[in-house]
């Protein structure tokens, strides 16, 4: 009975609370204590929402500029081409020539330069071998008729000749070949593909090259350059950076008939013997031994059982040629030799000296020859059956272009 009355006072008193609180102040209880921090770590261990990935760039590192001496330096540079190109490019000529067979009328084109005042010009002889016309243009526009002064195939050098020069064109400086350094800046201007007084610079290469001329003889002391020579520069000029004439540009080697980087061109202290003589007589006397022979190396030396390491070896001598008026003997037995396409001739002289300058090859006899004059008489030091010798060879005029081998046939 008692509790009854004790849960009706109770339940009189909520009702009495109830009614007596003020609307909207009615507030849920606070929870405890634990059961808020485990909530707290739940939320805790949540992964993170997904958030944009930011990019983060890297500045590309840069070079340090160049300081203004280093670019005052190329602009020098640049300045010096420019100055070859304006002074000299007036003396560069476009070289046409007409050429008429029973097949009709074929041109060509090549490139010149001014030799003198008196209208000679020079070029390469493959350039107007066989024209029936030949014409010139300059830079000036101006374009008039050209004879053939002289030609010497065995240099490739050849000189024509103009009735007057326009204003500006003037005769070039000829620097000295045998001065040059590989490395040098070289620079060929000419007119390539028919681009007229076109410029392209590079360096000297290499110096004392030899090529085989159709004749058989060789023409010596070549210089390499590797800037760009293509169809139509023959003939052209290939400068120093002083704008001095070093070479002539004769010809490529190459697989696909353009530039591939090797460029040839004949030396301009070849040219200073050669044109002059051209100019004075139409034609040039180069100097002969009448020899036929081959490197002597130590690996040869010892296939063929050599007293020497190095040297010309002689392996036959023209009759009644220079060489054989001398005494100079070629070899006498045929002897098969590993590594070589053709017997050697074995027992010929080994020449060691030209006028007292050493030989180690027959490049180096072939290069020193050409610094001589047909007529003179010089002293050619061999070595036979282990001694040596000295004998005096009068220096003969080279046959004609029909001659098979270097230095004569045997």
């Amino acid at each position: 009975m008692r509790i009854r009355v004790a849960l009706v006072c109770l339940l009189c008193v909520v009702v009495l609370l109830l009614a007596c609180a003020p609307l909207g102040t009615i507030t849920l209880p606070t929870l405890p204590t634990a059961i808020a921090g485990a909530s707290a770590s739940a939320a805790a261990t949540q992964p993170p929402a997904a958030t944009e990935a930011v990019e983060v760039l890297t500045p590309a590192p840069t070079a340090t500029p160049l300081s203004p001496e280093q670019i005052d330096i190329l602009t020098l540079w640049d300045e010096a081409l420019a100055n070859v190109y304006e002074r000299v490019s007036p003396s560069v000529v476009h070289v046409a020539v007409t050429k008429r067979s029973a097949f009709g009328v074929g041109v060509g084109t090549g490139s010149g330069w001014v030799w003198d005042n008196k209208g000679h010009l020079v070029t390469n002889n493959h350039v107007i071998e066989g024209a029936d016309e030949i014409w010139v243009r300059f830079a000036s526009g101006d374009e008039m008729p050209a004879e053939v002064v002289g030609a010497d195939p065995d240099s490739d050098l050849a000189v024509i000749k103009v009735a007057e020069l326009p204003p500006g064109a003037g005769p070039l400086e000829l620097g000295d070949s045998a001065k040059l350094r590989v490395g040098q800046t070289t620079i060929a201007i000419g007119n390539p593909f028919g681009f007229e007084r076109t410029m392209t610079a590079g360096i000297v290469s290499a110096v004392g090259r030899i090529s085989r001329q159709a004749s058989g003889f060789s023409l010596p002391n070549l210089i390499q350059t590797d800037a760009a020579i293509n169809p139509g520069n023959s003939g052209g000029p290939l400068l120093d950076i002083h704008g001095r004439v070093i070479g002539v540009n004769t010809m490529i080697y190459s697989e696909t008939g353009e530039f591939s980087g090797i460029g040839l061109a004949v030396p301009v202290n070849t040219v200073k013997r050669v044109v002059p003589s051209l100019i004075e007589t139409g034609r040039y006397l180069h100097p002969y031994l009448g020899i036929n022979g081959m490197d002597v190396t130590p690996l040869i030396a010892q296939q063929l059982d050599l007293p020497v390491q190095r040297g010309a070896y002689v392996q036959s001598v023209v009759r009644g040629g220079p060489a054989d008026k001398a005494g100079i003997r070629g070899g006498r037995t045929a002897v098969t030799v590993p590594g070589f396409s053709e017997p050697v001739m074995m027992g010929g002289d080994i020449i060691v000296a030209f006028d007292g300058k050493p030989i180690s090859s027959m490049d180096e006899l072939v290069t020193l020859l050409e610094e001589y004059k047909v007529g003179q008489k010089v002293v050619v030091t061999v070595v036979r059956d282990g001694e040596r010798l000295d004998l005096t060879v009068e220096l003969g005029e080279r046959p004609s272009r029909g001659a098979r081998r270097l230095f004569g046939s045997p």
